[in-house]
């Protein structure tokens, strides 16, 4: 599942074995990305607060389903595919339309969200892209243009956050050579009311 040695559910103890069931889904099934992590559980751990605060937040203003789009964009530019699978299926299942899912994959696949979404949702996604490819290039000119169309502080900060979260799990999958097989896509901690709740459901 990783190109480093991990430990299983079935042989993990401690620290890790706890951990393991806060993250785990179904038959006791544990996301491979959480798995990698297992040699150092304090980082599982950190990455999970990070994770759940970040994207599954009930303070959160901007949509989840949206939140989750933009992290299925920031994956396609990083051509990590562990994390489009299953981000594009969490997206889909929170937008409840199949045809409308695969529109706005579409349109990211082909680096044009305009094809999927309004200027104000395309500024916000074009802001991730930049963050994830060129982030010395943002200006301040960037900001002041979401700003302008009606996007708060606080929703630029949402995006600013899922964007940087998506990279650091990006660089995580691809480094450690993460692949879905065993996993079971989708999954996610929904519980937004409760960041310390993240069984994966």
């Amino acid at each position: 599942m990783a190109w480093i040695n991990t430990v299983s559910y079935q042989d993990a103890a401690g620290k890790l074995r706890k951990l393991y069931d806060r993250v785990k889904g179904p038959n006791n099934n544990v996301d491979n990305i959480m798995m990698s992590h297992s040699l150092r559980p304090h980082t599982m751990e950190a990455h999970m607060s990070m994770y759940k605060r970040v994207l599954h937040h009930t303070s959160n203003e901007i949509p989840k389903d949206f939140l989750e789009c933009i992290g299925v964009y920031v994956s396609i530019i990083n051509k990590c595919f562990y994390c489009v699978d299953h981000h594009y299926a969490g997206m889909s299942r929170l937008i409840g339309d199949e045809n409308r899912a695969l529109e706005i994959r579409a349109a990211l696949e082909i680096h044009s969200p305009k094809k999927a979404f309004d200027s104000k949702h395309v500024l916000m996604l074009n802001y991730a892209r930049r963050l994830t490819e060129n982030p010395s290039e943002i200006t301040k000119q960037q900001i002041e243009k979401m700003r302008e169309i009606g996007i708060s502080d606080g929703e630029i900060l949402e995006v600013n956050q899922v964007t940087s979260y998506f990279n650091y799990a990006n660089r995580t999958v691809l480094g450690l050579g993460v692949h879905t097989e065993g996993d079971i896509i989708g999954l996610s901690p929904g519980n937004s009311n409760n960041p310390d709740d993240w069984n994966h459901t």
